[in-house]
């Protein structure tokens, strides 16, 4: 891991009087497991949304393969591939699963529909998912909709192949899912790293222990809109950082504030 594939370099944003991010220095390198963990309300998803080029820091640059990023996702296309699952998966619950996951190609390629259905079975397919196309959200689990999210994050157009996501952004994917249902989203997490060609390089947001320990190779820890802390996943266990020993134990004494 030695090719930084994003870097955030003195990223500030504010919302109102509310600064989130304050001078965030982050680097995702390819292959990399990164996990972004701290408690909630300090700029977490908000980290995601600037790689994800959704939202534009106040100062501070980003770069992408080395190529510093002009505004917004839809002013310039990244070098790479950049897909986000977000946390509620965001589905259209008015559109069958097949339309949800082929959304994009449906509405910006010029691939024959017969075509996009295929491409769309082997997403579903590669998320355990076959056979499902024609059914709506409502009908689905919590943990169904999360997979189908996946598959339409990894969606690519074959006939514009720099739209194949090799960054997968991952907000809360096990939020709200059962143990069993976390360990199955935390499984196809890392089966899609290991496939060739899909997202080899992804962040991950969580509370989740399990999540953190089973998704994670790299760990950073954001409070207070800044990164107090980062070393790997087995580094949490031997860190003496009182950030890290307060939140891995759930304890409500010590220097992270208590709202409440």
């Amino acid at each position: 891991m030695t090719e930084p594939l994003i870097e955030l370099k003195g990223v500030s944003i504010s919302f109102d009087s509310n600064k989130v991010l304050d001078n965030v220095d982050l680097t995702i390198y390819r292959g990399e497991a990164l996990g972004i963990i701290g408690p909630s309300g300090t700029g977490k998803s908000t980290i995601l949304r600037v790689i994800a080029g959704l939202i534009a820091p106040d100062s501070g640059e980003i770069y992408v393969q080395g190529v510093r990023r002009e505004g917004l996702i839809e002013d310039a296309r990244d070098l790479v591939g950049i897909g986000m699952v977000f946390q509620q998966a965001a589905l259209f619950d008015s559109l069958t699963v097949e339309e949800n996951v082929g959304f994009s190609l449906y509405q910006y390629s010029k691939l024959r529909r017969s075509r996009i259905r295929e491409l769309v079975n082997e997403k579903l397919e590669m998320v355990g998912l076959s056979g499902i196309g024609d059914r709506y959200p409502a009908e689905l689990s919590g943990g169904m909709r999360k997979r189908v999210s996946f598959a339409r994050a990894i969606m690519s157009n074959p006939d514009n192949p720099k739209d194949t996501p090799e960054v997968l952004l991952y907000d809360e994917p096990t939020a709200g899912l059962d143990p069993i249902a976390s360990t199955v989203i935390e499984d196809l997490i890392r089966q899609l790293q290991c496939t060739q060609g899909v997202c080899s390089t992804y962040a991950i947001v969580t509370h989740q222990h399990s999540t953190i320990r089973r998704t994670a190779d790299q760990v950073v820890f954001l409070y207070q809109g800044k990164v107090q802390w980062q070393g790997t996943v087995s580094e949490i266990d031997t860190t003496d950082h009182p950030l890290i020993r307060q939140f891995i134990s759930g304890s409500v004494s010590g220097p992270i504030h208590v709202v409440g």
